[in-house]
């Protein structure tokens, strides 16, 4: 089963983008953020006509996610556990059935929380992460086969960003956002892309301004995270960099993996 991540940037703007990958990479299943739109404008038909299922939870102008499959997609939960007041479209949840087994996928946009002096961001993206940290004890605890994919807009370690002294003042690379990365690894959960390439310079994001791309001035935010049992079937990984080189792309590109 290939399963892929990607923040698309508008599903709406990157409509030919999507479809274009779903061909080249045909992945079983792809979980998408920052669709910026609410169901409705989501373009359904043609996603079902290239051949996947999907759900989607939108919101408008801002954030929302989604995961598609080739494959039946069954006991979906939509928005993250342990705050009902939360609006925000920022976590779904399914199983996805094949040949008889079950896979758990979630599609995560967790939240930026820049500025960092802001009195709301910062401390939401912190306790969106530890709501994140207590769900996924959750999943450990049934023992099932699942993948945590999405945008974390965290940078784990600095050599996952070109230039690590320029994040220095971002949320993203803040240490209370770094340790609790490192909490969620160590519930027993496997950064699927370490586990297969332990190299510098692997990205996923590179921002519009300063010429970043043509610089690969970049920094690793997307990633999977994988339950014990996903990790021990884990065959390896891409990162879809070609991607970003679309004419008006997405400033993410997508990341895949392969289990048997």
């Amino acid at each position: 089963m290939r399963i892929a991540t990607w923040n698309v940037n508008s599903i709406r703007t990157r409509h030919d983008h999507l479809l274009a990958f779903l061909e080249e990479a045909k992945p079983d299943v792809l979980c998408l953020q920052e669709l910026k739109t609410t169901q409705e404008n989501v373009p359904t038909g043609a996603i079902e006509d290239a051949g996947y299922n999907l759900v989607v939870h939108g919101q408008k102008s801002y954030n929302g996610v989604a995961i598609l499959s080739r494959h039946p997609i069954e006991d979906v939960r939509t928005g993250l556990p342990g705050d009902d007041s939360d609006e925000q479209a920022r976590y779904i949840e399914a199983v996805i059935s094949r040949d008889g087994e079950a896979v758990r996928v979630a599609s995560i946009y967790l939240p930026n929380g820049n500025p960092i002096d802001d009195a709301r961001k910062f401390p939401y993206k912190l306790v969106w992460m530890d709501r994140l940290i207590a769900h996924a004890r959750g999943l450990l605890a049934d023992e099932e086969i699942f993948v945590l994919a999405g945008d974390y807009n965290v940078i784990p370690q600095p050599r996952d960003a070109a230039k690590p002294q320029a994040w220095v003042n971002d949320a993203l690379f803040q240490l209370e956002t770094r340790a609790r990365w490192r909490a969620l690894e160590a519930l027993g959960l496997t950064d699927a892309l370490r586990a297969c390439d332990d190299s510098d310079g692997l990205y996923t994001f590179w921002d519009y301004q300063a010429g970043a791309w043509q610089r690969n001035n970049g920094i690793r935010i997307d990633h999977l995270l994988l339950s014990p049992r996903a990790a021990d079937r884990l065959a390896g990984y891409a990162i879809h960099k070609h991607v970003r080189g679309w004419e008006k792309p997405s400033d993410h590109v997508p990341v895949s993996i392969d289990l048997t």
